[in-house]
């Protein structure tokens, strides 16, 4: 990662944090044998594609409008300009696919896998992402819906991969920054001073999160204001990919730097006064949040992905907040 915030710089004095955005794909670059199984599955012709700009997949996310007037929405992409991708929307469809019916998710209605080309289609939610920054009364309607979420996917109702085995080789930031330096891989410039005075105390708790997040619930695990669609009168979650079992409290954990870097109250606050959190053991907190932290930190440090440019941006504005609430839980010396 870049340069966290310094510590006790107030939130309001920090820059804008970047946009949850990437680099989309049009309809059109989808080959046409494959727009024409989409148009076979929806049951007419497309007469209109709008590209949808929030997420960072470097391939297709578009609301589709069909001759009759119905809608739907496609997410695609090839095995280039990133090779993961295809993978990582596979897995989005296999949970999409096995989520419960009144799961607060977007019904997925079918999903092609050709020529490297992976397809998703999904049904069209007639909703809007959160305004950002974040205002109090979205916050609260979408935290409400994160207990009800945790508690209708307790226990799991999804054959999901554990937490440990979904993020194992990812959430090692710290103890891989701390090889690095010791190896002269990385001299720590601009590492937030704070987080280098206790790179080895933070690796020694990091070992400890895959036992801290354990659980019983199916959960999201990419929580965002870019992964969530306000209606009137619900809050859909969007894009299933990282679904695994963890902790009741785990995707609250995890939204909440986000939260925070776009404008949101302290995440300790936030956190603290949550149901989900009545119940949580405060060290296994601790430990998560420094993993997860680590994580950012350590990832926004490196190179751009093929076909992210504006992913470690994002990381790193994450990993600042992410410092913010560990110092206060921790202690700022």
């Amino acid at each position: 990662m870049g340069t966290p915030a310094k510590s006790g710089r107030r939130h309001d004095q920090q820059d804008p944090p970047p946009a949850a955005e990437g680099k989309r794909l049009p309809w059109s670059s989808v080959p046409a044998e494959l727009r024409d199984a989409v148009e076979e599955c929806l049951g007419g012709r497309v007469v209109e594609a709008v590209t949808q700009p929030g997420g960072f997949s470097p391939g297709v996310a578009a609301r589709l409008r069909l001759m009759s007037g119905e809608r739907a929405f496609v997410k695609a992409v090839g095995p280039t300009p990133n090779a993961e991708s295809p993978g990582i929307h596979r897995a989005e469809a296999r949970i999409a696919a096995s989520l419960p019916h009144g799961t607060p998710a977007p019904r997925l209605l079918g999903s092609f896998d050709q020529d490297g080309w992976v397809v998703l289609l999904f049904e069209d939610v007639e909703g809007t992402m959160p305004a950002q920054p974040w205002n109090p009364g979205e916050l609260s309607r979408v935290l409400d819906a994160l207990d009800d979420l945790a508690e209708s996917l307790t226990p799991t109702p999804v054959d999901a991969p554990p937490v440990a085995i979904r993020f194992g080789d990812q959430f090692q930031g710290w103890r891989r920054l701390a090889d690095a330096y010791r190896h002269g891989e990385d001299t720590l410039a601009g590492l937030d001073p704070w987080a280098r005075r206790h790179l080895t105390d933070l690796a020694a708790l990091e070992a400890g999160w895959t036992t801290a997040a354990e659980g019983t619930t199916l959960v999201h695990a990419d929580l965002r204001a870019d992964n969530l669609l306000l209606t009137h009168d619900r809050v859909f979650f969007v894009d299933w990919p990282w679904a695994c079992v963890a902790a009741p409290w785990f995707d609250l954990l995890a939204m909440l730097p986000s939260v925070r870097m776009q404008g949101g109250p302290p995440s300790e606050t936030v956190f603290d006064d949550h149901p989900l959190a009545k119940a949580a053991d405060p060290e296994a907190v601790t430990k998560v949040l420094v993993a997860l932290t680590g994580f950012f930190v350590q990832k926004a440090r490196q190179p751009a992905p093929p076909g992210l440019p504006t992913l470690r941006e994002f990381q790193r504005a994450q990993g600042q907040a992410g410092l913010e609430w560990l110092q206060t839980r921790i202690g700022r010396q």
